[in-house]
């Protein structure tokens, strides 16, 4: 196999997850990985994950130039390129999660009501809504993702990028779950959510940072 074609075959299996864990309905979302430097996967507009296979694989360049393919990549192209072009990510989930998209209609910033928004780089902003597939839509959201790894798209949904389509995926599964925290602890009535300061949120940061296994010493 290929590298292309490994590449090909994580990038559906993610695409489906985001179906079967819920955070997406029906073609809603879309995933990306870029493989080398200049070659990136995307799902293709409009087709179900459950359809897709190894014949289906859609490659553009990082100005949309297709490089394999017949299939027509998926409509917010110009946000996954956008992200490429200004970070180091390596893969990319775009997702129309409920209560992500709950909590984008209700504040301009996701409260850091846990300390995992200290993986994210931070407090979660929401980027201002814009039209789907749009140059600003994508622009909106680079200013949201400034030091930050995943953002909220205003009435619309998530965004996050990693080193690897796992780091991706994983991050965006973790806003989800913050977003559905914050509404859970705002929905009671009489009582207000505690929220962490800036220095806490440094704190878990640092630590975060040196969380999991590390290698063996030589």
């Amino acid at each position: 196999m290929t590298e292309l074609e490994q590449a090909w075959e994580e990038l559906v299996a993610t695409a489906r997850r985001t179906v079967t864990d819920g955070l997406v309905v029906g073609t809603s979302g879309n995933v990306s990985v870029r493989v080398g430097d200049g070659i990136v996967l995307v799902t293709p507009s409009g087709v179900p994950y459950d359809r897709l296979g190894p014949r289906d694989v859609v490659a553009v360049d990082l100005e949309g130039e297709r490089h394999a393919g017949t299939l027509e990549p998926t409509s917010e192209l110009p946000l996954h390129l956008a992200v490429y072009r200004h970070t180091d990510a390596r893969a990319v989930v775009h997702t129309h999660a409920v209560h992500a998209t709950a909590v984008s209609t209700l504040v301009p910033e996701l409260p850091p009501v846990h300390y995992m928004a200290a993986a994210l780089g931070g407090p979660v902003r929401v980027a201002p809504y814009a039209t789907y597939g749009t140059e600003e839509l994508a622009e909106n959201m680079l200013m949201a993702l400034a030091e930050r790894t995943g953002c909220l798209l205003q009435n619309h949904g998530t965004v996050t990028y990693g080193g690897s389509l796992s780091q991706a995926y994983d991050r965006t599964a973790q806003l989800e779950w913050m977003c559905r925290l914050w509404l859970t602890a705002h929905s009671v009535p009489g009582l207000t959510p505690s929220l962490l300061t800036d220095e806490q949120l440094r704190a878990a940061g640092e630590r975060l940072s040196g969380y999991g296994q590390r290698p063996p010493s030589p």
